[in-house]
């Protein structure tokens, strides 16, 4: 795993600065420790930093064909780069070095673009073909590894992070009120928006073609619900799930280094260290966050599966401070707001993994999305039954098995857990039913913006910018289907993979691999039928039947437990942190004018004195501060902050260097 930038001229040739190529690869020093590359002509520069996982020696980027034609500067790993190896030599491509990046350049040889049918990874990269002077950039299907963009007096300026396109010094940095409104609406921009004006993100599954004068963005992969043809008896389905998660995980232990996994408590992580156990050779070390809270704390169940694998354990346990006083670097990874604590934990568990000697961690990321396990695809199910009968009294008494984890939970009142649910939709498109309520309780939180933002967003319709993403297939989908392809196509690439995953563990230099996220499992996920994926209430039904006798009955069995993490009282139990005073003052909040400063105050006090307070509150106090803590870091101090952070790097040894 590594971080990738560069510039590509596209309008004329013209010098591209090595110094702002080795500025560029300096602030990414965090994807890419080990050491740094560079290549540049006329037309195109490419900086990479290096995590050294596969081929310690000679794999240093970037990397070139035979005849020095055709370089790549990569992000991520190939898991089946050996078997496509064997292909290629076959077809006579002669490699230099033993690592899977250089298949990435022989296999573009072969197919150019249609390359990427081929690639079972995680990645992002960028292919300069002299040649054809071309420029190719391409992102993985699910999104997991990140590529922004920027053009700018004739250049295409490109990065792995928005803080080195920022390295460039004709880059303005300024808030993009828009994708504001969409990460308090959606939880995340929707792409190519980001949260910075004039900044773009390539989307999940597509690439970039960029050639003199003009480039082009196109979709190479979407999950499709489509049902087969044909319906196989449960225990057929649930062995091919098995044979195929099986596989899934041997190619990610592919690694010149140790690989670890994470291990929840839940499901999903007991599935992938189970296999690993079980089905594998490597040996098992796993890690886990804990909480002081114990609502938020699943090590018992950690525990029993620690016992019964037998496993080298480590974890960190988090107190409200912890996670306050973290947060502020939380967010200079993530480059944008969130709404939830969450990745903060997950930051501090990848600096244990690090500081354990570990640089690759296996964890169960997507089988929530691609089996139906969150509480919102239940939620939409038990509306529309109690939609069906809407005088019944009965029907609504099913709510109580929703959000059971919750000590707060909105169905403990079932007259107010009526209304919470019944939703207004006129304003939505129909395939948009599941995800109504979600949207319309963040939106509520945007009552904090202050009426200079109000006004810029007025006629502003953010639901037009989400269809453009979306397959036009969606509305012929079953409800269910309909479900699980927005949450994949929004809150799983932008928010879990990126300011919950990649962000948080590559700022301590740590590469998660996502079993459940192969293509292969994924693809065979979406054409099972929602009955099996589904079964009643039952969240991932058939992964649960394949997992039997394998896995104790007590995890099997247990309520499921989403990962979640103390918000407010993060901030405001016990010790704040230092950076709250300065950011939530009266001063700040009227010179960066984003929010209303008396509402917040009111928030600020109520959440001071409250023991517990809402959803609203909770999303909007961490929106709040994380939107200030972006503007402060980004917009007001990132010249400072970066010349902090590069100082000693450019001063790291330097290959590959063409001119």
């Amino acid at each position: 795993m590594c971080g990738i930038a560069g510039i590509f001229n596209l309008h004329r040739d013209r010098e591209i600065p090595l110094d702002t190529l080795k500025r560029m690869a300096a602030i990414l020093r965090h994807r890419g420790p080990d050491g740094t590359g560079f290549y540049r002509d006329e037309r195109a520069g490419l900086a990479h930093a290096r995590l050294s996982i596969i081929d310690l020696e000679s794999g240093w980027q970037p990397i070139h064909n035979e005849d020095r034609t055709v370089w790549i500067t990569f992000n991520g790993e190939i898991f089946n780069y050996i078997e496509l190896r064997k292909v290629l030599e076959n077809k006579g491509h002669k490699f230099c070095t033993k690592s899977d990046t250089e298949v990435i350049v022989h296999l573009y040889e072969a197919y150019g673009t249609e390359c990427l049918k081929h690639l079972n990874g995680q990645f992002a990269f960028v292919i300069w073909d002299k040649n054809r002077e071309t420029l190719f950039i391409a992102r993985d299907r699910l999104g997991i590894r990140p590529l922004f963009y920027t053009t700018v007096n004739g250049s295409m300026i490109f990065a792995s992070e928005i803080k080195a396109l920022f390295m460039d010094s004709r880059v303005k940095r300024e808030m993009d009120i828009y994708g504001l409104d969409q990460i308090f609406t959606f939880w995340m921009t929707i792409p190519p928006r980001t949260a910075f004006r004039d900044i773009f993100e390539l989307p999940a599954g597509h690439y970039m073609i960029a050639k003199k004068g003009n480039y082009q963005v196109e979709q190479y992969w979407d999950p499709d619900f489509t049902p087969d043809d044909g319906i196989r008896k449960e225990e057929e389905y649930a062995e091919e799930l098995r044979e195929l998660l099986i596989d899934a995980t041997r190619l990610r232990l592919r690694a010149d280094v140790p690989v670890g996994a994470y291990l929840s408590g839940g499901i999903d992580s007991s599935v992938i260290t189970t296999l690993i156990k079980k089905f594998t050779g490597n040996p098992l070390r796993t890690f886990s966050v804990t909480f002081h809270d114990e609502a938020y704390d699943e090590s018992k169940y950690q525990r029993q599966m620690i016992e019964y694998l037998n496993t080298e354990h480590s974890d960190i346990k988090c107190t409200y401070a912890d996670i306050g006083r973290s947060f502020s670097d939380v967010i200079w990874h993530t480059e944008k707001p969130v709404l939830r604590t969450a990745p903060a934990p997950l930051y501090l568990l990848s600096g244990l993994v690090r500081e354990s000697g570990y640089k690759v961690v296996l964890t169960g990321e997507g089988s929530d999305e691609i089996l139906a396990g969150y509480d919102i695809f239940k939620e939409a199910k038990i509306r529309k039954f109690m939609e069906r009968f809407p005088e019944s009294r009965l029907r609504p008494l099913i709510l109580r098995r929703l959000y059971p984890y919750l000590a707060d939970s909105p169905t403990r009142s079932l007259r107010y857990a009526g209304t919470f649910f019944r939703v207004d939709t006129n304003d939505y498109p129909e395939a948009y039913y599941s995800h109504i309520p979600r949207w319309n309780t963040t939106s509520k939180i945007k009552f904090f913006f202050s009426d200079h933002i109000k006004e810029r967003l007025d006629n502003y319709k953010n639901l037009d910018e989400l269809s453009a993403l979306l397959s036009g297939a969606l509305s012929r989908y079953d409800y269910l289907s309909q479900s699980q392809y927005l949450e994949i196509r929004t809150l799983l690439s932008g928010y879990l993979l990126s300011s919950q995953g990649d962000r948080v563990a590559m700022a301590n230099s740590v590469e998660g691999r996502f079993p459940f996220l192969d293509h292969r499992v994924v693809e065979f996920c979406c054409k099972l039928p929602s009955a099996i994926r589904m079964r009643a209430l039952t969240e991932k039904y058939i992964l649960k039947e394949s997992m039997g006798g394998l896995l104790p009955d007590s995890i099997i069995k247990r309520t499921k437990q989403p990962y979640m993490a103390p918000d407010s009282k993060s901030f405001f139990k016990g010790n704040p942190p230092g950076y709250l005073e300065e950011i939530l003052s009266e001063k700040n909040l009227k010179k960066t004018a984003y929010f209303n400063p008396e509402a917040v105050s009111v928030l600020v006090k109520k959440c001071r004195q409250a023991p517990v307070i809402g959803f609203k509150d909770n999303m909007a106090v961490v929106g709040i501060i994380s939107t200030l803590l972006v503007h402060h870091m980004y917009i007001e101090n990132f010249d400072s902050r970066s010349r902090e952070i590069t100082g000693n790097v450019m001063e790291n040894r330097e290959y590959a260097v063409e001119v």
